[in-house]
């Protein structure tokens, strides 16, 4: 697909921050790593990747504010667009030697993300879309939601809480209430990837109860105009003030919904 001048922009620059995070992630072993939480790292690939996603962000809208995993909020010039950026989704699994982890760069204008890129420079797998455009895979490949009808043939992902995480206890109710209605439930540890999965058919559905809006952002547009619903967990409620969601394909979300939702 020809994109925008933004979105090749974007891809631009995932493309660069991958390149350096698969550098690094060859050599492990030798990353110093740092811990801001539990089960939450930062290394110095993941500021790198940052610098890097700024550095050609900022150089080609300089007016555009800033939201960073690492860097946090910047404000803009220009009020009504900023970027939202993960460099690296995904990070305790890249610090074990896992192979799952992504990019994810997301735009939003006047509150709505219009524009979003999930890399996963390991796979060498590019997810984007833009609204009104449709989402896409690599140069070529248009991406659709599963087809999937029937909840006992669907797979969902989610993101576990770990330790004293506070929604723990209402995640493992989910769990309860969903497995035996499905094909089964996986926690791969990228939300962004798990979004781009939906889109792409892989997964039929994804929800989390603490997902950070850096995370999540650029994955919901392509989840969106790949046919799929994305939507509060909460009905009524806004997504990156609660940070939690649940998507899904058209012919599970309804009873998808409806089974997380029930308390």
């Amino acid at each position: 697909m020809q994109g925008s001048a933004n979105l090749n922009v974007m891809i631009k620059a995932a493309r660069m921050a991958g390149r350096s995070l698969v550098k690094d992630f060859r050599e492990v072993e030798n990353l110093q790593v740092g811990t801001k939480g539990p089960g939450d790292f930062v290394t110095k690939a993941d500021l790198r990747a940052e610098e890097i996603i700024h550095a050609e962000l900022t150089a080609a809208r300089p007016s555009y504010g800033w939201l960073g995993e690492e860097t946090g909020e910047v404000a803009g010039k220009d009020p009504t667009r900023r970027w939202i950026v993960d460099p690296l989704d995904g990070t305790t699994n890249f610090l074990h030697g896992l192979p799952h982890w992504a990019v994810s760069i997301a735009l939003e204008h006047k509150g709505e993300i219009v524009a979003g890129v999930v890399f996963d420079a390991a796979k060498d797998e590019m997810f984007y879309a833009e609204k009104g455009a449709g989402a896409w895979l690599n140069n070529d490949q248009r991406i659709r939601v599963s087809g999937r009808t029937r909840m006992i043939e669907s797979v969902f992902a989610t993101g576990i809480p770990w330790g004293s995480m506070r929604t723990l206890p209402a995640m493992m109710q989910d769990l309860a209430r969903l497995m035996p209605q499905c094909a089964g439930v996986r926690r791969w540890g990228s939300a962004a990837l798990d979004l781009a999965y939906v889109a792409a058919g892989r997964y039929d559905g994804y929800w989390e109860r603490e997902a950070k809006t850096h995370d999540i952002a650029a994955g919901l547009v392509i989840v969106r105009e790949a046919g799929g619903f994305v939507e509060p967990l909460y009905e009524g409620r806004d997504i990156f003030e609660d940070q939690m969601l649940i998507a899904g394909n058209g012919g599970v979300f309804t009873k998808f919904a409806q089974t997380i939702r029930s308390r």
